[in-house]
């Protein structure tokens, strides 16, 4: 089973918000998803994408791959970067 961290869409028409969650890769957009991470929401100024930091990096830990959308959002907070450092450490010291 793949698994993916992805945006699931909420809100009223023309004014969008998301739920970020951890899913099943072949599950639909706002389908079934295994535990909601945090939201997103591009309409209030600056955006505001708030996520449980523990458990974003618990999964992409366990092999959860984030769609180009949510990797961007990840970039920009910094949450990336701690992954990819924690996954250096792991691979200098082993």
């Amino acid at each position: 089973m793949a698994v993916k961290i992805r945006l699931t869409r909420t809100g009223r028409k023309k004014f969008p918000s998301y739920r970020v969650v951890v899913a099943d890769s072949e599950s639909p957009r706002d389908g079934r998803f295994i535990v909601r991470v945090g939201t997103y929401n591009p309409k209030e100024t600056p955006a505001r994408f708030q996520v449980d930091e523990q458990l974003v990096l618990r999964w992409l830990g366990k092999g959860a791959q984030p769609t180009e959308t949510v990797r961007s959002l990840l970039k920009k907070t910094g949450l990336w970067k701690k992954f990819l450092d924690g996954k250096r450490e792991k691979a200098a010291g082993a």
